[in-house]
């Protein structure tokens, strides 16, 4: 980043620069005298070439040392970018600098226009400019997007991150026509070759054979980089480890990457927030076997687990390096990207679904920090979720303080089956997390849940490639209604006629109540249970 900021901040002086173009001659000529003061100097050329050596250099060092090419679209962008500067640039700097040092060329802006106004160097050269502006803009913006003040500043910012190459492209054709009108005149033509004292065919020569060798030099340093990380590659996959996710693959990875850097290289869904940098946990898996041949979690690691008050057993994937065989469950998938073959049409289904909510959260919260309150939620979550995902069910989305749950089971027998065996194991998993919160001295959690079955619509409904998959029906009203009617009945959980009935469970024994819910068309009967917990002994008959 340090020698970043020096490049970026010569380019930005030198696009202003170029931009005076616009206005006259003199004051462009004027300006670069007076850059030229600090980048002529020895200070100056030492700081400004040593960044752009350090900068290529580092960058090289980081792409050899990869463990994996796949990453996300912006950072490959930055990437190719930032590889095609180079090429570009190496022609600038030795018709510009190596002329100006080894055949004493005045190479000021009327030299670089007038040598290159109206070729196909200047249409390279325009777009070098923009690859460089691009190519910084990338960087400053996810190194700085997490501040306050670059958030309040990015309208002014952005403006500006287009105003500044638009400028510099003017100036460059406004400068690059009086070129022309120059050249076209004899006299000028003559007295602009005398001062700058244009390199004559010789000098061409001698500079087009350095601008060969360096690029010669550059590829070279690119092919050695991609070499190296080839063989890196290939030697880890003599040492490889395997990974099995629950509910989902197992791969075979070289060892050496984190888990997350895993799950990429080998296209298995894990959500990643902040990247893989270890600043959130969205990434955390809990480690069902092998987490003894782990190494310990860092600190830095375990304050992140305590923040979300991660059970053992929790890891986070960018931070855990498997060397040995490991069975693990990701916590959190992102969402939309389950079984997308009828996603964009819709796919008519009869399933489960279960609402769930926490009762007066507003009120335990009120004045409370948000921290304090998104710590009680992801501990909540943490407590009640793997009830849910054990029975084979999906969260679908998070609802603030509640969540909506799907059971999508090969027959709508088994979806019901699930949802009740989970409803239960929810209500056990409560019971324990009320218990942890007595001992310490914090009131229990109380919860609803609906749980309805019927005909729901999955789709992808949105823009395409930014459709989130989304339910819709009555089934779905329902069910919410439901949960919310549980508050009305003093009860933790209402489940409707339907799910008993396709679980293969009698109702005539059961005290079944006639709901009447707003937006639902017919009554819905339903098996109001006062304890989660005690839902498998309700549906017991008693002799």
């Amino acid at each position: 980043m340090a020698s970043g900021l020096v490049l970026f901040t010569y380019a930005l002086l030198h696009f202003l620069n170029i931009g005076l173009g616009l206005f006259s001659s003199e004051l462009m000529e004027r300006a670069q005298d007076w850059r030229q003061v600090i980048t002529r100097s020895w200070p100056g050329t030492i700081l400004i070439y040593g960044a752009l050596l350090t900068h290529a250099g580092l960058a090289l060092y980081k792409l050899a040392k990869r463990s994996t090419l796949r990453m996300p679209l912006w950072e490959a962008t930055q990437i190719a970018l930032g590889l095609i500067i180079p090429i570009l640039l190496i022609a600038h700097i030795v018709y510009t600098r190596f002329a100006h040092e080894l055949f004493s060329v005045n190479d000021d802006f009327a030299y670089l226009v007038t040598l290159i106004f109206g070729s196909p160097d200047g249409w390279m050269q325009s777009l070098l400019l923009l690859i460089v502006w691009v190519h910084a803009c990338i960087g400053l913006h996810f190194w700085l997007r997490s501040e306050p003040w670059w958030q309040r500043l990015r309208p002014v910012l952005t403006s500006l991150s287009v105003l500044i190459p638009g400028f510099a492209l003017v100036g460059f054709l406004t400068e690059g026509r009086r070129a022309v009108e120059r050249i076209a005149d004899p006299d000028m033509r003559a007295a602009l070759i005398e001062r700058i004292n244009w390199p004559d065919s010789d000098a061409m020569a001698a500079l087009l054979r350095i601008e060969n060798i360096i690029t010669v030099i550059f590829w070279i340093l690119l092919a050695a980089a991609a070499g190296t990380y080839l063989v890196r590659k290939l030697l880890r996959r003599r040492k490889s480890v395997r990974i099995r996710y629950v509910n989902g693959p197992e791969i075979v990875s070289p060892k050496g990457p984190t888990l997350l850097e895993m799950s990429r290289a080998n296209g298995v869904a894990h959500t990643s927030l902040c990247g893989g940098r270890g600043r959130c946990t969205t990434c955390r898996v809990l480690v069902e076997d092998g987490a003894e041949n782990l190494a310990p979690p860092s600190e830095a690691e375990k304050r992140s687990l305590a923040a979300v008050g991660a059970a053992p057993g929790m890891r986070l994937a960018c931070q855990i390096r498997p060397t040995a065989p490991l069975t693990v469950y990701r916590v959190f998938r992102p969402d939309g990207k389950r079984r997308r073959a009828h996603a964009s049409q819709g796919q008519e289904r009869r399933m489960a679904i279960l609402f769930l909510d926490i009762r007066g959260f507003t009120a335990r919260t009120t004045g409370q920090l948000p921290y304090d309150v998104v710590f009680l939620l992801n501990r909540f979550f943490d407590a009640i979720v793997p009830a849910i995902t054990a029975t084979g069910g999906v969260v679908d989305k998070y609802l603030g303080d509640g969540l909506l749950a799907l059971f999508e089971t090969p027959d709508e027998a088994s979806s019901a089956q699930a949802a009740l065996s989970a409803t239960t194991r929810i209500g056990e998993a409560l019971e324990e997390f009320n218990r942890t919160l007595a001992d310490e001295g914090a009131p229990e959690v109380r919860i609803g849940i609906g749980l309805h079955l019927g005909e729901v619509v999955l789709g992808e409904i949105g823009a395409a490639g930014n459709a989130p998959r989304t339910i819709i029906g009555e089934t779905v009203n329902a069910a919410s209604r439901l949960e919310a009617m549980t508050k009305e009945m003093g009860v933790e959980v209402l489940v409707s006629a339907p799910v008993l009935t396709s679980a293969g469970i009698e109702t005539e024994h059961l005290e079944m109540v006639k709901l009447e819910l707003r937006g639902v068309n017919l009554p819905v009967p339903s098996l109001a249970v006062t304890r989660a917990a005690h839902l498998q002994s309700a549906l017991t008959p008693t002799n």
